[in-house]
């Protein structure tokens, strides 16, 4: 970083403009911003997980994600940049494999829930997937790696098992859908 922030508020935004990495200026509606913010969104519902007692395992691999999205976060600030490495989704990968090797088959669909890390991490992997959709969208008209989609949408997956390990490293089962149940 060439410098650092030593003043919060620049009053550079207050028309409705931000500034990228690169020293232009875009809406505060652009849809690079729009998924700066989605990415931005995920990380804080990863800290707030990370708040929660689980594994250490856990802690170390969620921490990592935390600064990946950060090297996704520049890449989205620098039009054109690529931050990623290829090898971040295929770490990802080895994590799902890890602890999607510890879970019985999924024979149905699951509800968001059973601990309150679950629960969160269930949040987590629906904020990635609007990042995710987000990202898409802004591919269709600006440059964006192939990294940060493959990323985004790796990162979901895992939080997907994520969420049925710790209700089962909780001793926890999940909420399993009961199609019709109130009908």
């Amino acid at each position: 970083m060439g410098y650092r922030l030593s003043k919060i508020y620049t009053r550079t935004g207050d028309a409705g403009t931000t500034g990228l990495g690169d020293g232009s200026r875009v809406g505060k509606d652009a849809p690079r911003v729009a998924a700066l913010g989605d990415v931005d969104e995920l990380n804080a519902i990863i800290g707030m997980l990370l708040c929660e007692e689980i594994p250490d395992e856990v802690r170390n691999l969620l921490t990592g994600v935390q600064h990946d999205l950060f090297d996704l976060g520049g890449e989205l600030s620098v039009p054109g940049g690529s931050f990623l490495k290829d090898t971040q989704p295929g770490r990802l990968e080895t994590a799902i494999d890890r602890f999607n090797g510890e879970l019985e088959p999924l024979k149905e669909f699951i509800l968001p829930g059973g601990t309150r890390a679950a629960a969160l991490t269930h949040h987590a992997r629906t904020v990635c997937r609007r990042a995710e959709r987000t990202i898409v969208a802004l591919a269709y008209n600006e440059a964006v790696s192939e990294s940060a989609r493959k990323y985004l949408n790796r990162l979901s997956d895992l939080l997907f098992v994520l969420a049925r390990w710790l209700n089962k490293h909780a001793g926890r089962g999940n909420v399993l859908w009961q199609k019709g149940k109130n009908a």
